[in-house]
């Protein structure tokens, strides 16, 4: 094959390769983007997208079985359902395939080049690539590397058989009757509250005091109310130690110190992600790490000149608009563009029933930083929300006591992700709790709570 010379390479077509790979091409950049996979990367194949496809069809099957046994408060009634899961999957795998032959049409309209195959360092301006075809040779100015993340697997519990990743369970054939999870952390919960409301008994095995660490106590109060009312059984301070002689039951030692089995048709591991830092040659370039990730500055430089890296690859928060963010940034820096990296704004969702999420500073962060003012509206008083029934869950500002500078936006409630921009939109542009309160909110609306949450941290609330 021809060498190919460019640029800028990027090595990895998930969110944040694909987003730097499309910028560069407006920017008029010689581009080339390498993956192994399809465009799109963990998130859209095999991630955020699909997950969330389950998530909503979980929702709607739930309501239904509501309605076939239960005397429906909105006086709907339904026969009893049937769940085709078969047909779910397809569904899913549609949009996920709509979603990749856009990014894939996306790419070519900003006249990038994409090779397919697994790309190898040769050193920091070349790598080679191993396509159908042959090996292909790629030469750059400048690489950029967006290699994500992939599920860590425990010593006693190796993926294979019964015990699946994240990846494995959006692509099950049927909903297990038994399902174990091992890790409460987003993830693990996320998907256990989807399979629980398709039918599933789910167990969530936890080895930390409590589920959603990442969140306070106050936030989580209503997710776990909610596992609660689904029969999620939840053990907290216990340790998955592998599966029983015959493989049909976890092995667990709960927090007293007992062991226990788990019957399970599925375990699914959900303890975390790991940066994909290796198969690729990166012992052939000289790079800094900070811990298993790629250390990077605030232009998500390395340590190499003209080698970047963005996403999961360089640490938390791995977010797929963390690595779109940065993607777009390298790509207008390459292009001679003055820009640096700020993470203060980014919003954190966790998708479970109540969804929650977190942006800026949470009170406990806030208070070591001096005085505060803390906010919070219950959904209970919100009159959308009690019109959606659901009612169960709050915003919350936290803004610094003396010029009432908000520096954290937190919420647990139905739907509340879809007010995310809101609070990264306040954070970004220096809001105060004088201007949240002022701004008009539309009504009847959740993002009133919003406002109404500003209103009561300035003491001046109207309907709490």
């Amino acid at each position: 094959m021809k060498e190919i010379s460019c640029k800028l390479l990027i090595i990895g077509a998930g969110p944040g390769g694909y987003v730097c790979a499309i910028r560069a091409g407006q920017l008029g950049l010689d581009t080339v983007i390498v993956e192994a996979g399809k465009p799109g990367g963990t998130c859209l194949n095999i991630g955020c997208i699909p997950s969330k496809a389950l998530i909503h069809a979980a929702d709607e099957f739930e309501k239904a079985v509501h309605r076939a046994g239960n005397d429906d408060p909105l006086g709907i009634s339904a026969s009893a359902p049937t769940l085709d899961f078969l047909k779910t999957l397809a569904w899913k795998d549609g949009i996920v395939s709509r979603l990749t032959s856009g990014v894939a049409g996306l790419l070519k309209k900003a006249r990038v080049k994409y090779v397919q195959g697994h790309a190898r360092f040769r050193d920091g301006k070349t790598i080679e690539v191993q396509t159908e075809t042959g090996l292909q040779i790629i030469r750059a100015e400048n690489v950029v590397i967006a290699t994500g993340s992939a599920p860590v697997e425990l010593p006693s519990l190796p993926f294979g058989g019964r015990v699946i990743s994240s990846t494995e369970a959006l692509s099950l054939k049927g909903v297990p009757q038994k399902l174990a999870v091992v890790g409460g952390g987003y993830i693990g919960l996320e998907l256990g509250i989807a399979f629980a409301r398709l039918g599933a008994r789910v167990t969530i095995v936890e080895a930390l005091p409590r589920i959603l660490a990442l969140y306070d106590a106050e936030l989580v109060r209503p997710v776990s109310k909610r596992l609660a009312a689904l029969g999620v059984d939840v053990l907290v301070g216990a340790k998955a130690k592998g599966l029983s002689s015959k493989g049909d039951a976890l092995l667990v030692e709960t927090a007293d110190g007992k062991d226990r089995k788990i019957a399970a048709d599925q375990v699914l591991v959900t303890i975390g992600r790991k940066p994909v830092t290796e198969g690729w040659g990166l012992e052939e370039i000289d790079l800094d790490m900070k811990g298993r990730f790629i250390r990077i500055d605030d232009r998500c430089r390395t340590s190499m000149r003209g080698v970047y890296a963005i996403g999961d690859v360089t640490g938390e928060p791995m977010l797929a608009h963390r690595a779109m963010a940065q993607g777009e940034m390298v790509a207008e820096i390459v292009a001679g563009h003055r820009r640096s990296w700020d993470k203060r704004a980014i919003p954190a969702i966790c998708f479970t029933d109540p969804e929650l999420v977190i942006a800026g500073l949470s009170p406990e962060e806030a208070k070591a930083q001096g005085e505060i003012k803390i906010g919070m509206f219950p959904f209970s008083a919100n009159g959308r929300a009690m019109t959606r029934q659901g009612e169960d869950g709050f915003v919350r500002v936290v803004a610094r006591a003396d010029n009432h500078l908000v520096l954290g936006v937190q919420a647990v409630g139905q739907g509340v992700s879809e007010l995310s921009a809101a609070f990264g939109l306040a954070l970004e542009m220096g809001a105060r709790l004088e201007d949240i309160a002022g701004a008009i909110h539309a009504h009847p609306t959740q993002g009133e709570a919003f406002q109404e949450a500003a209103l009561k941290a300035l003491g001046l609330a109207l309907h709490a």
